[in-house]
C-alpha cells in the first residue's frame, strides 16, 4: 500500500489541533522530509505562528523512524507531549496505519527518589544528623512541602517534579531527588522495581517520539555515557539557545563550599590519612579563595596551582579508598558512599581539568554577594564539540523563530560547528507576509561593519579547523560532507503568516546621547515616560540590567498613573499574567523577559529596549571568545559581541507581533542602531518592520493605536 502524502498527512494534523495551513508550515514540513530521506542536516526559521511544531513533527512521524525533540524550556516539552503530540498521534493513525508511542525524558534529579523518601538524606556530621522530614516544623515552609511530596508519592504515576502543582521550594526537591552520580543504581536499590526515573527511561526505549531538554541532550552529546535510546533523527527545537545551554553543561565549578561538603561526606568513609589529606587541601583553597577578585586568569597563579594538585591528589587518594572500606556503623552506607563519590569525583575532576589546562578552556573567579567566591572553567567554544558528536550518524534539524542573525545563517552555523563550505546553495525562501529572503546576506547587513553580513563565525573560529563563517553570501553550495567541508547541511528561512511592515513598526531615537556605563541617562526616561503614555501603558520593557529596570521602574512610578510591575517583585508566571490581564499594566525586566513573554492582543503594544544588549566588557567568557576570533584574524567584536546582541534584539522585538491581529511600536532607545556601522546587522536580525527615526510620527501611532484598543 503506498505512503500518503506528506500534504494529506499535515493537513490532518492541522485540522486535528483547529489551525490553518499555512505556506510557511508547509515549505517546513517538505524541507524537514527531504533532509530526514537524506539524512543531511537543516537549519529552519520559522518566525512567530508558523506552527512549527507541526511542521516537524508530521514529516518525522511519517519517516517512521526513531525520534528524539529537544526543546529549551518546560512550557514548549509540555505543549509538545500534553497537546500537539497526543493530537497528531490521533490525525495520523488512520493514514499511517499505526499509532506512534512517544514519552518525555529528563534528567534523573527530576524525578522523585523514593529511597532519598523513605531512607532520608545521607546524614553529614556538621549538618546536624537529622531527618528533614522529622526535623523541620511541619507549619514551615519546608515542612509543609516535605509532606506535601510525601503525600504526592502516593498519587504521582511519574514521580516527575514538573507534574507537581503547585511545585514545591528547591530545598524540598533536593531532600527526595538524587543525581545521576549518587544513584545507587536499579539493581542495588531496594526501590529499584518502583523508580520513576527508571520507569521513565523505560518509557522512552519504548517510544517512536522522545521529548526531552537541551541540557540533556548536552550530556548525551559530550559527556560520553549515553543517557538517550539511540535514534535516528534529531529536531532541536528553540535551537537559538543550544549552545548556552551546552556551555552550561560543559562549564565546571569549585567552590569552598562544595569541597567542604566533600570533606564531610568522606570523613567517616576513608582512612585517616586520605580525610587529612583532604581536609588540609580544602583549608589552603578556602583561604586563596577568600582573597579571589572576580575576573579571567589567563594563565593559573602557581599558588593556585598548588592548591588545585594538592585537591586533585586529596580527592585521588579519597576515591580509591571509598572503593576500598566499608563501615558497618554507618547508617544505610551504601547512599552515603554514593553522594560522597559524587561529590568527590566532581572536585577531581574539576581540579584537574584547570591543572592540566587547555588554551581551549576559559578559567575565572566570580564573587556572589551571598555565596561568596567560585573558580570556574568553561570552553572556549563548543562548536568543536557539536560537530563531532551532535552532527554524527543521525539527520539533524535545528529550528527556531531566530537563526539568521544579519540575512543569514552562517553565524549560528559556526557557532553549532557548521562550516559554511558544508552549506547547500540555498535560493528558496518562502514568499509570502513577513518572509524575508532565504540564506544570502541581506543589504542593510552588507552595508554595517566589515564582516556584518555573514558573521565572521559566532565561535567557530576559536579553535583549530574550526573555520567559523567567513562572510560567505550563500553562494557556496557545497558537496556532500567530507573531512574539510564538515557536515552537509542548508538552512531555510520560511518567513512568518504576519505582515510586520503593516502590523509594526521599529523606531530607534536616533536623537538620545548614547548609553554610557554608569549613570542615568535623564534624555531616555524622558523619552521612555512620553512613549509609555503614549501608549497608554501596554508597555513590555525590556532592559540591559536589572539595575536599569528597576531605575526606570521607580522613576516612571513617580511620573505616571499606569501600574508598573518590576521582575524579581513577584514569580515570573505571575507578573505575565497579571501584565496579560490588565491592558493599561507594564512589565519591565532583565533577560528571562527578551525571550519568554507570549502576550498576543492590547496588553503589549509597545516593547521598549533600553540600549543593545551587548556582553558585559568584563564577561570573562565572552571576551575572551572575542579576542580567540581576533587572534584567529576575525572580526571579534562583530562574531561575538554583536551577535549576541543580534539574537537577543531578534527575540526582544519578537514579543511584539504574538497575532494577526497584533499591532504596535518596538522602540530602542539607543542611538547607535541608527548611528553604527554595525546598526544595519542589527536591524536585520529583527522581524521587517516599518522603520523610523521621527518621534512624532511614533507618538501619533502609538496614539492611534491606544485609542482603537480602548474602542475595541
Amino acid at each position: 500500500m503506498s505512503k500518503p502524502a506528506l500534504t494529506e498527512l499535515l493537513h490532518a494534523a492541522v485540522t486535528s489541533v483547529g489551525g490553518t495551513e499555512r505556506p510557511g508550515q508547509v515549505a517546513m514540513a517538505q524541507a524537514v522530509a527531504e533532509a530526514v530521506e537524506d539524512g543531511t542536516h537543516l537549519l529552519i526559521q520559522a518566525g512567530t505562528g508558523t506552527g512549527k511544531s507541526l511542521g516537524y513533527l508530521v514529516p518525522a512521524l511519517a519517516h517512521g523512524e526513531r525520534v528524539v525533540v529537544a526543546t529549551a524550556t518546560l512550557a514548549l516539552q509540555r505543549q509538545l507531549v500534553e497537546r500537539d503530540l497526543p493530537r497528531t498521534v490521533d490525525a495520523l493513525h488512520p493514514l499511517l496505519r499505526r499509532r506512534p508511542e512517544f514519552a518525555m525524558l529528563k534528567g534523573r534529579s527530576n524525578y522523585l527518589c523514593l529511597h532519598r523518601l523513605h531512607e532520608g538524606v545521607p546524614q553529614e556530621e556538621e549538618d546536624g544528623l537529622f531527618d528533614p522530614f522529622e526535623a523541620a516544623a511541619p507549619t514551615s515552609r519546608l515542612g509543609k512541602d516535605l509532606l506535601r511530596l510525601r503525600d504526592w508519592s502516593d498519587e504521582t504515576e511519574t514521580g516527575d517534579r514538573d507534574d507537581m502543582t503547585p511545585g514545591v521550594s528547591d530545598r524540598a526537591w533536593s531532600q527526595v531527588s538524587v543525581s545521576a552520580r549518587e544513584c545507587l543504581g536499579a539493581t542495588k536499590c531496594a526501590y529499584g522495581a518502583e523508580c520513576f526515573a527508571e520507569a521513565a527511561r523505560e518509557r522512552a526505549k519504548l517510544a517512536e517520539v522522545i521529548v526531552t531538554n537541551h541540557a540533556l541532550l548536552a550530556i548525551d552529546a559530550i559527556e560520553g555515557a549515553p543517557v538517550l535510546p539511540g535514534h535516528e533523527v534529531l529536531i532541536v527545537d528553540e535551537a537559538h539557545e543550544l549552545v548556552s545551554r551546552v556551555t552550561g553543561v560543559a562549564t565546571g565549578e569549585l567552590t569552598p563550599g562544595g569541597v567542604n561538603r566533600a570533606v564531610r561526606r568522606c570523613a567517616k568513609l576513608v582512612d585517616e590519612k586520605a580525610a587529612d589529606q583532604l581536609q588540609t587541601a580544602s583549608e589552603t583553597f578556602e583561604r586563596l579563595m577568600e582573597l579571589a577578585l572576580p575576573g579571567r586568569l589567563e594563565e593559573v597563579p602557581e599558588d593556585l596551582g598548588y592548591a588545585l594538585m594538592a585537591l586533585r591528589d586529596a580527592a585521588r587518594a579519597c576515591i580509591t579508598a571509598l572503593g576500598n572500606t566499608r563501615d558497618k556503623s554507618v547508617q544505610d552506607e551504601d547512599a552515603v558512599r554514593k553522594q560522597a563519590m559524587a561529590s568527590i569525583e566532581n572536585i577531581h575532576d574539576v581540579a584537574e581539568r584547570i591543572v592540566e589546562g587547555s588554551e581551549y578552556d576559559v578559567i575565572w573567579y566570580e564573587r556572589h554577594d551571598r555565596y561568596g567566591a567560585s573558580l570556574r572553567v568553561a570552553p572556549l567554544s563548543v562548536s568543536g564539540l557539536l560537530r563531532e558528536n551532535l552532527f554524527e550518524d543521525r539527520s539533524v534539524v535545528l529550528t527556531s523563530a531566530t537563526l539568521k542573525l544579519g540575512g543569514d545563517f552562517y553565524g549560528v552555523g559556526a557557532s553549532l560547528g557548521l562550516r559554511p563550505e558544508g552549506a547547500r546553495d540555498e535560493a528558496d525562501a518562502v514568499d509570502q507576509p513577513g518572509g524575508v529572503a532565504a540564506a544570502g546576506g541581506s543589504t542593510d547587513a552588507a552595508s554595517g561593519a566589515p564582516g556584518a553580513s555573514g558573521v565572521s563565525g559566532t565561535e567557530g573560529e576559536t579553535e583549530p579547523g574550526a573555520d567559523g563563517a567567513s562572510g560567505s553570501d550563500g553562494s557556496s553550495g557545497g558537496p556532500a560532507a567530507t573531512e574539510e567541508t564538515g557536515p552537509r547541511w542548508r538552512g531555510l528561512d520560511v518567513g512568518s503568516p504576519f505582515d510586520y511592515r503593516k502590523q509594526g513598526i521599529l523606531y530607534v531615537a536616533k536623537h538620545l546621547s548614547p548609553p554610557g556605563r554608569e549613570g542615568s541617562r535623564g534624555d531616555m526616561m524622558d523619552e521612555l515616560a512620553e512613549l509609555v503614555e503614549a501608549a497608554g501603558g501596554r508597555t513590555l520593557g525590556l532592559f540591559s540590567s536589572m539595575r536599569g529596570a528597576q531605575a526606570a521602574a521607580e522613576e516612571l512610578r513617580g511620573r505616571l498613573d499606569v501600574p508598573i510591575l518590576l521582575q524579581g517583585e513577584e514569580t515570573l508566571g505571575e507578573l505575565i499574567r497579571r501584565f496579560a490581564d490588565d491592558p493599561e499594566t507594564c512589565l519591565f525586566g532583565t533577560l528571562s523577559l527578551w525571550q519568554g513573554v507570549d502576550v498576543p492582543g492590547a496588553s503589549c503594544q509597545l516593547v521598549v529596549m533600553d540600549r543593545i544588549p551587548f556582553p558585559r566588557p568584563d564577561d570573562p567568557l565572552m571576551s575572551a571568545r572575542q579576542k580567540a576570533v581576533e587572534e584567529a584574524g576575525g572580526n571579534g567584536f562583530m562574531a561575538v559581541a554583536a551577535t549576541h546582541a543580534a539574537l537577543l534584539m531578534a527575540q526582544g522585538s519578537g514579543r511584539l507581533v504574538r497575532a494577526m491581529g497584533d499591532r504596535g511600536v518596538v522602540a530602542v532607545l539607543d542611538p547607535r542602531l541608527e548611528r553604527a556601522r554595525y546598526g544595519g546587522f542589527l536591524r536585520a536580525s529583527m522581524p521587517d518592520f516599518w522603520y523610523t527615526t521621527d518621534r512624532n510620527q511614533v507618538r501619533r501611532s502609538l496614539a492611534a493605536i491606544d485609542a482603537a484598543a480602548k474602542k475595541a
